[in-house]
Parts: C-alpha cells; sequence; structure tokens
C-alpha cells in the first residue's frame, strides 16, 4: 500500500507543490490549511507522515507537533520552518520531530527526507508487530517461557498484580526476578507511576538509610544539599527491594515502620512524611534460615513475605532453552541465528548454575566468534569440556584392546552416511547438519572412498 503524507500549511500554494511533488514520488497526500483541520484528518487514522509548516494561524506547527505525539507516537512528523527560525527547529526536535527543512528548500532534500522518515516509522511498526506476536506466543511482559512451570508463573502473576500485598520473589541468581517484579508492576493500577529498584546488597550499611528515606542539608558529611529518597521517588508506584536478605538488621525494624505506619522521616529531619508506594521483595537466600538463626525480623519477614512466587531454575525448565536462545541472537545479531544440533543437546545438558544470565552471556560468546552459526566450538571450553569428561565415563575399553583410528574412521563413515541419507543425498546440507564447513565436508567424503562430486546443494 502506498504511505499517506498528510500536508499542512497554511499556504495553499506550498500545499499544491508538495502534493504534486510528493505523488510524482508515487505517495497519496491529504492536505489541510491549519492545525484543526489537520487533527481532524489524524484521527480518521492511516497517516504515516505528516508534513507541517511551524507558522500557521491559531495552532501552530509546534502545539499540532504536540498533540500528534501525544495521540499517534508512531507517525513520523517532518516541521518546515524560516530559515532564520533556529529555535523553533530545536524545540521541535525536542518534542519528537524527526527532523526539520528551512524554505526555501530543495525538491531533492525534502524528498530525501521524506523517504527516510517513511523508512524509520516503517521499522517501528514492523518492529512493534513481531514484538507483539512474539509476546503473544511464549512471552509475558518480557518474561520467556512456554514451559509449565513458567506458564504458572504467568497465571500467578495475573493474580496477585491487581491487588496491593506485598509480594516475595524468590529464587537462584540469574533466574528473572527483577523481570517478574516488572510484571507485577506493569499489570497493577500502578502501572503509570514509578517503578524503582534498589539491590539492597550493593549499598553500603552506612548509606542505606539516606538511600531509602532520604536526607536533609547538613545529616552528615557530605550531605550539602536535601535529597529525597526512593520511597519519595516511588510515591504512587512500586518500589523493589532486592537482595532483601543483604539488609541490616538496624534497617529492617526502619523498614518494619514505614511498612506498618506508612510514613517515614528524611535522615537528619524532624518532618513526617506519608508514603503510598506497594513493596515487592526479592532473595536468592533462605530467610526462613536466616529468621531462625536471628539474622532476619521475623516481624519483617511476615509483613513482606505475604504472595510468594518461586521461580524455578533454567535446569528445571529445558524446554525454554531453544526460546532463551532465539531471543538472544535477535538481541545480540539482530535476527534469529541457527544453532548446531550437536551444540543444542551441549546446552540443553548443561546445568546453568548461572541460570538465564548465564545462557545469556554465552550466547553473546558464541555470536561474538561465529556470527552466522552458533556450534561446539563457539561454546565455552568448561560446557564442551563437561559433555567430553560425562561420556568418558560410559567408554568401555575391551581386555584385548583396540585400534582406535580404525575406529575412528568408522565412526566418522557412520556420521557422514547417515547425514546425506537425512538430507536426500543433498551434501552442502549434510554439512551444515554436522557443523562443518561444505569444502571440509566433501574432503571427508573422498577421504572415506565416497564419490564427493560438485554437488552443493
Amino acid at each position: 500500500m502506498k504511505e499517506t503524507i498528510l500536508i499542512v500549511d497554511d499556504e495553499l500554494s506550498m500545499r499544491e507543490f508538495l502534493t504534486i511533488l510528493l505523488e510524482r514520488e508515487g505517495y497519496q497526500t491529504v492536505s489541510a490549511a491549519n492545525a484543526a483541520e489537520a487533527v481532524k484528518l489524524m484521527e480518521q487514522g492511516g497517516i504515516d507522515l505528516v508534513i507541517s509548516d511551524v507558522q500557521m494561524p491559531g495552532l501552530n506547527g509546534i502545539e499540532l507537533l504536540a498533540q500528534i505525539k501525544d495521540k499517534s507516537p508512531e507517525t513520523a512528523v517532518l516541521m518546515m520552518t524560516a530559515f532564520s527560525a533556529a529555535e523553533q527547529a530545536v524545540e521541535a526536535m525536542k518534542l519528537g520531530a524527526y527532523d526539520y527543512i528551512a524554505k526555501p528548500f530543495k525538491n531533492d532534500e525534502i524528498k530525501l527526507l521524506v523517504r527516510n522518515a517513511l523508512e524509520k516509522c516503517s521499522l517501528k511498526r514492523e518492529n512493534k508487530t513481531l514484538k507483539q506476536s512474539v509476546e503473544k506466543r511464549d512471552t509475558f511482559c518480557g518474561i520467556i517461557g512456554c514451559s509449565p512451570k513458567m506458564k504458572e508463573i504467568f497465571s500467578l502473576v495475573q493474580k496477585v498484580a491487581p491487588s496491593g500485598s506485598s509480594v516475595m520473589i524468590l529464587g537462584e541468581s540469574g533466574t528473572g526476578k527483577e523481570l517478574v517484579a516488572k510484571a507485577i508492576h506493569a499489570n497493577s493500577p500502578r502501572s503509570k507511576k514509578p517503578f524503582i529498584a534498589v539491590n539492597c546488597g550493593a549499598i553500603p550499611e552506612t548509606l542505606i538509610e539516606s538511600e531509602l528515606f532520604g536526607h536533609m542539608k547538613g545529616a552528615f558529611t557530605g550531605a550539602v544539599v536535601d535529597r529525597a529518597g526512593l520511597f519519595e521517588e516511588a510515591e504512587g508506584g512500586t518500589l523493589f527491594l532486592d537482595e532483601i536478605g543483604e539488609l541490616p538488621l538496624a534497617m529492617q525494624s526502619k523498614l518494619l515502620r514505614v511498612l506498618q505506619e506508612r510514613e517515614f522521616r528524611r535522615v537528619g529531619g524532624t518532618q513526617i512524611k506519608k508514603c503510598d508506594v506497594r513493596i515487592l521483595t526479592a532473595t536468592n537466600r533462605d530467610l526462613h534460615q536466616q529468621v531462625r538463626e536471628s539474622g532476619f525480623r521475623e516481624d519483617l519477614f511476615y509483613r513482606i513475605n505475604v504472595v510468594q512466587v518461586v521461580l524455578p531454575p533454567l535446569r528445571e525448565r529445558i524446554e525454554d532453552i531453544p526460546l532463551l536462545i532465539d531471543c538472544f541472537t535477535r538481541r545480540y545479531a539482530g535476527r534469529s541465528v541457527a544453532v548446531s544440533p550437536s551444540a543444542l543437546k551441549l546446552l540443553m545438558n548443561y546445568d546453568f548454575p548461572g541460570n538465564i544470565r548465564e545462557l545469556e552471556n554465552i550466547i553473546e560468546r558464541s555470536l561474538v566468534l561465529s556470527p552466522d552459526l552458533i556450534q561446539d566450538a563457539t561454546l565455552p571450553p568448561h560446557l564442551v569440556g563437561r559433555a567430553v569428561s560425562a561420556s568418558v565415563r560410559d567408554v568401555h575399553i575391551p581386555a584385548e584392546g583396540i585400534v582406535l583410528e580404525q575406529m575412528l574412521e568408522d565412526i566418522e563413515r557412520r556420521y557422514l552416511l547417515k547425514a546425506l541419507e537425512m538430507t536426500g543425498g543433498a551434501k552442502k546440507k549434510a554439512a551444515e547438519l554436522l557443523g562443518m564447513t561444505f569444502r571440509s565436508f566433501r574432503y571427508r567424503l573422498t577421504k572415506i572412498g565416497v564419490d564427493s562430486g560438485d554437488d552443493q546443494e
């Protein structure tokens, strides 16, 4: 379908000139003499690009731009300005205009800008469509998974999100606890308000009270100005306290008071501040054990542990590994990248102590080494070595011994012929199945006495 361009200018001659110029380039055009007319045309939909003058009677081009970006942010806008109106051009760019062009302009100049703007707009739409289709298939708010355990997590998040209850997210490091917290926030009535995440283990004990509650000028050395804390920044929204088990005991009691009274004071301050914040927490520690050992307050534990979401480690949801690999290849390579069968088997059999974060690092490393194919040679040595070590335990050598070279040749012959059988004799595809180049595959066929020919299909 032809792209549709809306031309907005109070000068009839400019509207007619642009209409003729752009329709000759194969675009559809509609035009408006002022911003009010343009808004009505925008409401009908189907506009891919708006070319608007800045100076118009009534609502000017800058005000029209703000309305367009508010109601249809995916629509590209190109502003036309007077040659000397540099400030207006800068303002337009800040408000989200794709670009601006000064009058008088050259025909080739505006044609190039229009083409580039529409290409960018088209790319945004494609990415949005792709993202929506992927999310409908196997994702929920950025969390990827099709395994039964992950479907249970999706269902639980949808149930707890609308409530105001505190949620504790449990799971090993790298299982995606912050993603789940964001999903709970995104599906809650607080979704339009801030989501603030803080790692309790990453802040020095001497600073964590100031970080959470803020401080007044002069409260301590270095407090040169008043500063709001994370509770104030998250007002009306969600505060995610990651690694809650690392919180010092002294701070645990202060946090408990805030959760009970819904109020706090900045460090060094006297004014009591009310707060409306939903608390989500996460930990990879055994908080029950910490409570028994007096390392975590029991009353705080029950206050934050109203609902539990327990994330499974990656080794317990191996059916999700291919989906995650596809996600990470798209992220780092911009497209889906093939994985050799043997490499996929190695990944599916690995226990991933670092969970999803470790898998992501492995895929990124593989793509650096081989942008077009993830194979055994691109995987970390410890992963491949582990598989080799496991296979050695199953090796049996008879007492009379073996001729290793002959056995290896026999194994190689069987794999080469099996690959040819699976691909119907197509040598190039057979080589890909075995993670080999076509040239190497053809050489090995010749070596075992099979006519390699010149077939590359």
